[in-house]
């Protein structure tokens, strides 16, 4: 039996917000689990956590991270890299000084982190280069997948498609109680989907619960075997391109409000720096152990 760092971690929180839970795995070089037993161990985290992070420490000294859900290994984790890197920086000094620590990925390459814990308690992350992609749906067949009406759509505003690390499906909804009120079907939404080829499906309201923030988001992500992420880096960063490119943001740091009804919503920060959308938040480790293989 072998015994591997382990952390789980909440990212996103703020104030009494619960966050989003990452089981986060660190272990010595050459020990590392094979990517089988990764993901029989997101497996094993059925219903505890969205995602199982791997974090390594190659030979180049570089931290290099992947990512597993319940179903199969995650191009990329932007709620698990926050929770990851927040708690390593927490607790390596040679990192807590740092204020640029560039990483990989094993599915979406090297991006940097952002150190800001001495000021704001948060890490910030450059989002994978944006691209946008053409899926041809109509606003009936994306409001139907998410079991609305078209006419709840926000005529004011377009679908959008963007890969940020996960391609993301952009609903508008002109109301904010309509975001927050869908309860879509999760084998239904999955096939739509596998369909399309979306990763994730955002949907979001320019109206907020309260003044200073800039939208309400709620993400589906049925293909990785759950519903509903209750805050999501990489789909809030491609928020954050569909904004910036339909004239909604002018790239300065805003606030994501994130979440369905019955919750109080996390915040995911976004800003715009040197031309790349940068996702961020603060995070909270929950349960620090061994974990037993």
């Amino acid at each position: 039996m072998r015994s591997i760092p382990y952390r789980k971690t909440d990212a996103f929180v703020e104030g009494a917000s619960l966050g989003n839970p990452a089981a986060c795995l660190f272990p010595a070089r050459g020990q590392e689990p094979t990517d089988d037993e990764l993901l029989e161990i997101a497996r094993r985290h059925r219903g505890f956590v969205s995602e199982v992070v791997c974090c390594t420490l190659a030979e180049s000294g570089s931290y290099v991270l992947s990512f597993w859900s319940s179903a199969c290994e995650v191009d990329f984790c932007g709620h698990g890299t926050i929770a990851c890197m927040h708690s390593l920086i927490r607790t390596e000094p040679a990192l807590f000084d740092l204020p640029e620590i560039r990483i990989d990925t094993r599915r979406k390459g090297p991006l940097t982190v952002y150190n800001r814990i001495r000021t704001q308690n948060a890490v910030y992350v450059s989002a994978p280069p944006a691209r946008q992609i053409e899926t041809g749906l109509s606003c009936g067949e994306a409001a139907r997948a998410l079991g609305a009406r078209e006419e709840a759509l926000d005529p004011a505003l377009p679908l959008g498609c963007v890969d940020a690390g996960l391609v993301t499906l952009l609903v508008p909804f002109a109301s904010l109680e309509d975001v927050i009120r869908l309860q879509p079907d999760q084998d239904s939404l999955r096939l739509f989907c596998l369909a399309h080829g979306i990763g994730i499906v955002l949907a979001f309201s320019l109206l907020t619960s309260q003044s200073g923030r800039h939208a309400h988001t709620r993400v589906f992500a049925p293909r990785f075997g759950y519903l509903e992420d209750p805050a999501t880096g990489s789909g809030n960063s491609a928020f954050g391109t569909y904004l910036w490119e339909n004239g909604r943001w002018d790239g300065s740091g805003i606030a994501i409000e994130q979440g369905g009804a019955g919750t109080v919503y996390n915040i995911v920060r976004l800003s715009r720096e040197q031309g790349d959308i940068l996702f961020g938040g603060a995070a909270a480790d929950r349960i620090v152990g061994e974990y037993l293989l």
